[in-house]
């Protein structure tokens, strides 16, 4: 795990999320906020973990990879979690619609979920997470620590935001604490 990504020098939230999931709906305000607040000093980035008990997660988290590759990721996002329980009954054709309804190619979508380019992504996503201890969703890492947003989201926007304050000092005086 670490703290900055790769190609960029800011602090990065890695947001285990499900496209299912009511308490990763609920955490969209909280993800806003973090966005008001730190703009692009602070990466947000989805991570797929889709869970067993939501039938239709997988084709949703492979659906977020094709609306990443048109553009618009969160704001499809954002669009399937405002219909957590349309998406239960419906499934992939709701992916689809959402796709139509931002403007996206559509049929892309639809050719995707058919023919599982993403279907790595997700899987590489989803071990991950296991591996680093993710067992519900939503579930954040920055600055290495993991937090647990699946049994309770009380405080832990508070929380990510004392961590990346720390990370931003840090960087602002040219380097990690190696405390």
């Amino acid at each position: 795990m670490s703290d900055t990504s790769p190609a960029s020098t800011v602090p990065v939230l890695d947001v285990w999320c499900e496209l299912q999931c009511p308490d990763c709906r609920t955490a969209l305000d909280d993800l806003r906020a973090l966005r008001a607040r730190y703009g692009d000093r602070l990466e947000l980035r989805l991570r797929h973990f889709p869970l067993d008990k939501h039938r239709h997660a997988f084709a949703a988290a492979q659906a977020a990879e094709e609306a990443a590759e048109q553009g618009q990721l969160w704001p499809y996002v954002e669009a399937v979690l405002a219909r957590v329980a349309e998406l239960d009954r419906r499934g992939e054709p709701l992916l689809v619609e959402v796709a139509r309804e931002l403007g996206l190619d559509a049929e892309e979508f639809d050719t995707a979920l058919i023919d599982g380019r993403h279907i790595l992504m997700v899987d590489a996503d989803q071990a991950e997470g296991k591996a680093i201890g993710v067992t519900g969703t939503p579930t954040y890492v920055i600055g290495g620590e993991r937090l647990d947003g699946g049994t309770g989201q009380e405080g832990l926007r508070e929380r990510v935001e004392e961590i990346a304050d720390r990370l931003l000092a840090q960087q602002d005086r040219g380097g990690r604490d190696t405390a």
